[in-house]
């Protein structure tokens, strides 16, 4: 019988997350101030509308 709390503990999806917000964390640690919107969409890799052909 196989054990139903013998689960994976990764969750590939919740480390990209992780990821993520810990790039956001050191950026906004190693900024003066406000992060301004477009370093913040880099860092989480978003594409402006203009830039989607």
């Amino acid at each position: 019988m196989a054990d139903p709390f013998d689960v994976a503990l990764e969750d590939s999806d919740l480390l990209v997350e992780v990821e993520l917000t810990t790039n956001l964390i050191i950026a906004a640690t190693a900024s003066d101030g406000p992060l301004p919107l477009d370093e913040i969409d880099r860092i989480l890799g978003v594409v402006p509308d203009d830039d989607v052909a």
